[in-house]
């Protein structure tokens, strides 16, 4: 059942992202426009969890099929996602993830690993975390994206790693939860290059 929120209003911004101490509605299910939207327009932090042994969309990956190939990953730094990247990290912005992993890793996993090098590059904070010390650390088994510490978008995932929807949450309750597992997980995890490294 979608959560609700008592308060309302939105930003005069066309996308129809939150204001500061307003609003959406929490619960709406958006589309993939309006999410990558979101990577636009937030003004200081946007941080994600990522807790699946794989994804559908990376299998699909040109990348992922030459990494198979070669083990290691090619990329094309004037594709949007980078190019988006370079522009708000450059402007100050902090975006980061938390990839938490399976020992032994996933060939996904491990894809990734190496993939976090072009992450960085474009300005991303990347770490890992071991998933039993995710465990021990109770964090949840939910990929979400956290916008500003006041908009939290869910990923929704079948079971074959396929995105089924993206659901906005802006209760201040649950926004708050989920910056708590940010806390912890951005606590207990390494930098990618360390945790490739094998270094604690």
């Amino acid at each position: 059942m979608a959560r609700q929120s008592p308060l309302v209003g939105t930003a005069g911004r066309a996308d129809g992202c939150p204001a500061p101490h307003t609003d959406v509605g929490t619960g709406e299910i958006v589309d993939r426009g309006t999410f990558r939207r979101l990577f636009e327009t937030f003004e200081h932090t946007a941080w994600r969890l990522e807790t699946r042994r794989g994804y559908a969309s990376d299998r699909q990956d040109p990348d992922f099929r030459a990494f198979l190939d070669t083990g290691t990953s090619p990329c094309d730094p004037d594709e949007p996602w980078f190019v988006n990247m370079r522009a708000q990290t450059g402007a100050g912005k902090s975006v980061g993830r938390v990839r938490i992993v399976d020992d032994p890793p996933t060939t996904e996993q491990l894809f990734l690993l190496d993939y976090a090098r072009h992450n960085a590059s474009a300005g991303e904070d990347i770490r890992y975390l071991w998933r039993e010390e995710a465990g021990r650390s109770a964090l949840p088994a939910e990929d979400f994206w956290i916008f500003d510490s006041r908009l939290v978008a869910l990923l929704r995932f079948d079971d074959a790693d396929n995105l089924l929807d993206i659901e906005l949450v802006t209760e201040p309750a649950e926004v708050v939860r989920y910056c708590v597992v940010r806390d912890a997980a951005m606590h207990h995890a390494v930098p990618y290059d360390r945790f490739a490294a094998g270094k604690p």
